[in-house]
């Protein structure tokens, strides 16, 4: 069966569903539960753009048992819930709520006993969603940072290095604070390698990493500090929880990038396309990984190699986007990653493709990603618009935007970070 542009950009869309449909917590919660208690509380806490999702998902699945407590989601992201109450908050910089969602977390899971157990509801936003500044710290001297590690091209567990040491909540401390109750926390994983500690920046986990850490990495990037924030990363005497000190904590991750890219090539294989999985982790500049991509789309154009066409090759992971000094514009990681890919390709024929935020959201606007297609480049460049000024500007929403071909979907409610799809016919 021949290719056109119809058939490839529906196909490519097909693949993106799929993918956000296995991380979908109605479907995959159920499966991870605990038993059901006995006796005692079951407090449920939780954050991320999943949470009252996951919250929702949980009471359908236990109708029977006493749930109490709350979580915190992004702004749009509330779902009806019955018991547990719902706190709507702002990412990617935390604001009022979310250091009064942190806080009432904290309360829920004071003064609890060895026979009630805590249910922690995490998934991708929560670092932000979740501000309780640590003692000595104001909420402004946390947005003040967040939006430094926003620009300066910091990865995700770098950023999360960092906000754990100026948290009263992250890096273990949830979890500290609800001992000696049993804690299971279930987690979307939005990172690379489904790190524990670095999801949501690790409420519940041990934290392996250290203020020296943090320290290293704000001189790395440059970033200036409020006195406040200095004096706190300069002492050593309020540690996070360290490995092996939360033995009353489990972690049960229920979906992750992985999971949604396995399903995403299964649809594939079922539409006569040989799938190829780069890997779930890959990091680096979103333009620098699109020019990556190109490459390996060529290549199976015209050998074969590393698998023959038809095909589409699959990558998850959490590039990063540094701003310069040009930034005016307004761009995500993943359509900022298909400007590259489209400048690499420079035209290339039988080619196409899709980067998506599973959240439904790319960097701060409604745009979820966008599609690519052989013309895309000539297209834009027939309405007046220069694809590599835009690139230089951090205009990749405007670039697909001119042509039609930003995705918008509105939030998921769920996430396990960027999907690519590059489809070569």
């Amino acid at each position: 069966m021949s290719w056109d542009d119809a058939r490839a950009r529906s196909v490519l869309r097909r693949l993106f569903d799929a993918a956000v449909a296995a991380a979908d917590p109605r479907h995959v919660l159920a499966a991870h539960l605990p038993a059901k208690p006995a006796n005692g509380r079951c407090v449920v806490v939780g954050g991320g753009k999943s949470a009252a999702l996951m919250a929702a998902a949980l009471e359908a699945a236990w109708p029977d048992v006493a749930l109490e407590g709350t979580v915190v989601t992004s702004y749009g992201h509330a779902v009806p819930t019955r018991h547990i109450e719902v706190i709507e908050a702002s990412h990617p910089v935390p604001d009022r709520n979310s250091e009064r969602g942190a806080r009432r977390l904290l309360e829920r899971v004071h003064g609890l006993g060895e026979r009630d157990l805590v249910i922690a509801l995490m998934s991708g936003g929560a670092s932000s969603l979740l501000a309780a500044p640590a003692p000595g710290l104001s909420l402004e001297d946390k947005q003040t940072i967040n939006r430094a590690l926003l620009a300066c091209g910091a990865n995700i567990g770098e950023m999360n290095t960092v906000r754990k040491h100026l948290s009263a909540i992250k890096g273990g401390r949830l979890a500290a604070a609800a001992a000696p109750a049993r804690v299971i926390t279930l987690a979307i994983s939005d990172v690379p390698g489904d790190d524990p500690a670095v999801i949501g920046s690790g409420p519940t986990v041990p934290d392996p990493t250290t203020f020296a850490d943090a320290r290293a990495l704000i001189e790395r990037y440059g970033i200036s500090m409020s006195p406040s924030v200095a004096a706190r990363l300069r002492q050593g005497d309020d540690e996070t929880p360290k490995p092996g000190s939360l033995p009353h904590s489990e972690f049960r991750p229920i979906a992750t990038p992985m999971m949604a890219l396995r399903a995403a090539s299964a649809v594939a294989s079922d539409l006569g396309l040989t799938p190829v999985i780069l890997g779930d982790a890959l990091e680096g500049e979103a333009r620098e990984v699109g020019i990556v991509h190109a490459g390996i789309a060529r290549s199976v154009r015209a050998h074969g190699e590393p698998v023959r066409r038809p095909a589409v090759v699959l990558s998850g992971g959490e590039t990063t986007v540094t701003l310069g000094p040009d930034a005016t514009g307004h761009g995500g990681r993943n359509t900022t990653f298909l400007l590259g890919l489209a400048l690499a390709l420079d035209g290339a024929p039988d080619i196409w493709g899709l980067a998506g935020d599973t959240d439904g959201i790319d960097g701060m606007d409604d745009v979820a990603g966008a599609v690519l297609a052989p013309d895309t480049l000539s297209r834009v460049r027939a309405r007046g618009f220069d694809p590599r000024q835009m690139l230089k500007s951090h205009d990749s929403h405007g670039f697909f935007d001119a042509i039609g071909d930003a995705i918008r979907i509105g939030p998921t409610l769920t996430n396990v970070n960027d999907f690519r799809a590059i489809l070569i016919a």
